[in-house]
């Protein structure tokens, strides 16, 4: 058994890690990104789904998406329904547009085919390899501070309402998630100064603790650790309105944020684990985006918006994580929690910021390999950076990104390392922005 995981699938021995690193990291992955199975099933409700049927799809997509992702891409990064995408699902889609959820659906099935189609081909890792190197790098950084944000907003700690655009919250007893928040922030400091292996998931454990008498972790009464799930909303589609403009406007809506959440997020954990060709590229990438599609398309069956590679995978990294043994760890965990759902939903946000928050911080070492005395290579990676904390999206950082780094190299008159696909991105990104301002 050792063999198996060290030499013909796993390749723990090549990558310089174990199978006790492995395990942490898969958990404190799962950990990180827990919060998917009550956050999606309360989104998509919204539309008029059922809640137990979301959070069953949730887990199920999560799992079966992550286990194609440990087996054909070895990466431990994990997938589940993707935030900002439920979002558009509910409230722009259905909620805004007046479709119904089996459009809606419908359209996230049909971009996972297309992109399993793309996937084959090569062409989306087409795509990640015609970034830039210093751009991937700035991508890795930017997606440090966006996790970061992340990990602040849910615990609390930085708020709109203080008087400022964002600023940080009264540390009283009113802010009591911010105060454990920041109490588990500090945890997890010392560990890792003190380089106690799975200082990451201790720190979530222990800050799950800490918030019992705060308030903070909740136990409800006569709590059982058991429970059934629901049965999913099984291929719920509607194919009628497939020809239709408003179908495609959704569909490629789907298709370009799922694509580049997608690229930029295993970007940024190939940049912090290591996982890179001779060339600076993602090693597996097919498979990785292959498991990403396939993911989408079992969601869309199983009734629940698009899956994607989930940022959270950092947590894992952090925590000692380099193969897909990690990602088979947090597949289980994921099917367990559809029994144990209770037990899970015990850890608060304020247990897992301190992980998002701290994972900012390793993966803003990438800024040192930014070549920033390059003109026409700093500013694009400081547009990537700055745009995707503050547009909340990382997407929209990888699409100023390409846009100014074409611009850039133009106005330098170094049109000469411009990658083709480069310039078919900046020209759609633009038309796409374009298009979304006069809409």
């Amino acid at each position: 058994m050792k063999g198996v995981f060290y030499g013909q699938i796993f390749k723990l021995q090549e990558r310089g890690t174990t199978v006790s690193r492995e395990v942490i990291g898969g958990i404190t992955t799962f950990l990180a990104m827990s919060y998917i199975l009550a956050v999606n099933p309360g989104i998509l409700s919204a539309a008029g789904l059922e809640w137990g049927s979301i959070f069953t799809a949730t887990a199920v997509s999560a799992a079966i998406a992550t286990l194609v992702m440990a087996f054909c891409a070895n990466l431990p990064v994990a997938l589940a329904p993707g935030l900002g995408l439920n979002a558009f699902f509910t409230y722009t889609v259905v909620l805004g547009m007046g479709c119904t959820p089996a459009f809606a659906l419908t359209a996230v099935l049909l971009e996972g085919v297309l992109f399993i189609l793309l996937s084959l081909f090569g062409i989306r890792e087409a795509i990640i390899k015609s970034i830039p190197l210093n751009l991937r790098k700035a991508v890795a950084v930017g997606i440090g501070l966006f996790i970061t944000l992340i990990g602040l907003a849910n615990a609390g700690i930085v708020a709109n309402d203080t008087g400022t655009l964002i600023g940080f919250v009264n540390l009283d007893l009113k802010h009591a998630s911010a105060i454990v928040a920041l109490l588990g922030l500090v945890i997890t400091i010392i560990l890792y100064t003190l380089k106690v292996p799975g200082a990451i998931l201790i720190g979530i454990i222990i800050t799950t603790i800490i918030g019992l008498p705060f308030g903070v972790t909740a136990v409800p009464k006569d709590f059982s650790p058991i429970s059934t799930p629901a049965a999913p909303h099984l291929f719920m589609f509607e194919w009628g309105s497939v020809l239709t403009v408003k179908f495609f406007v959704v569909f490629f809506t789907f298709l370009f944020t799922d694509l580049f959440d997608t690229i930029g997020t295993l970007l940024g954990v190939a940049e912090q684990a290591n996982l890179k060709d001779k060339d600076g590229n993602v090693v597996n990438a097919k498979g990785a985006l292959m498991s990403d599609a396939i993911g989408t398309v079992v969601g869309a069956c199983l009734g629940t918006s698009t899956v994607t590679s989930f940022v959270e995978s950092s947590s894992g990294v952090a925590a000692g994580a380099r193969t897909g043994l990690a990602s088979v760890v947090t597949a289980l965990l994921f099917l367990v929690a559809l029994f144990l759902s209770p037990l899970f939903a015990l850890v608060p946000a304020a247990a897992t910021a301190p992980a998002l928050i701290f994972v900012g911080f390793l993966m803003m070492r990438s800024v040192m390999g930014i070549d920033f005395a390059d003109i026409s290579e700093g500013i694009p990676a400081f547009i990537t950076i700055m745009v995707m904390p503050f547009s909340y999206s990382i997407s929209k950082g990888i699409t100023f990104g390409i846009i100014s780094y074409v611009l850039c190299k133009v106005v330098a008159r170094k049109t000469k390392q411009i990658p083709l696909v480069t310039w078919i991105l900046a020209i759609v990104f633009l038309f796409d922005i374009i298009f979304e301002a006069v809409k």
